[in-house]
């Protein structure tokens, strides 16, 4: 091979490298990019997390519907895990606290480790749920076969707009366990 053949083998070679080098930053990067994303357009229900909300006044003159969902993901199936709301539906004035739980259960003779990741529908609406305490904020571990209920504890924010009069709140419980 001669010189110049050597040195465009090289350079193709170092780009391919800085393409593998690129894609890998960029799959790095995508999740908080898009957290960053939802956050900013409001897209995906993603709530904020954790918050110091301090209730004001309960607006008495209208109710507002939340419905609980739970979801198990892929990573665990209907014969490793068990998930869902202990209530379903609560019908609340914005402004009142809730107190409520969800119950999991490992149905696996391994122990694990899952996080809830939740959602809000409509997007709209997930700036005005306000959780106080929730199972999502930490890792949850379950021993093998071992259930437990999970607290929750969240309000509505009584500036949600008045056009909305129902909302879901949903989770998706994944096994992030570390094997």
């Amino acid at each position: 091979m001669d010189i110049t053949a050597r040195k465009r083998v090289k350079k193709q070679v170092m780009i391919l490298l800085m393409i593998v080098i690129g894609m890998f930053a960029f799959c790095y990067a995508l999740v908080p990019l898009y957290s960053v994303f939802c956050k900013v357009t409001g897209l995906n229900g993603k709530t904020a997390g954790q918050t110091e909300y301090v209730a004001g006044k309960v607006d008495k003159s209208r109710t507002v519907t939340v419905e609980l969902l739970a979801t198990l993901n892929t990573s665990l199936s209907d014969k490793s895990g068990e998930f869902r709301p202990i209530h379903k539906k609560f019908v609340l004035h914005p402004g009142e606290y809730v107190r409520t739980s969800y119950w999991v259960k490992n149905l696996t003779a391994q122990p694990l480790v899952v996080q809830a990741i939740p959602s809000v529908a409509p997007g709209l609406a997930a700036e005005h749920i306000k959780k106080v305490e929730c199972f999502c904020f930490i890792h949850q571990p379950l021993n093998a076969l071992e259930g437990k209920e999970m607290p929750l504890v969240f309000t509505v924010d009584p500036a949600l707009p008045t056009s909305i009069k129902t909302l879901t709140l949903a989770y998706t419980l994944f096994d992030v366990t570390h094997r």
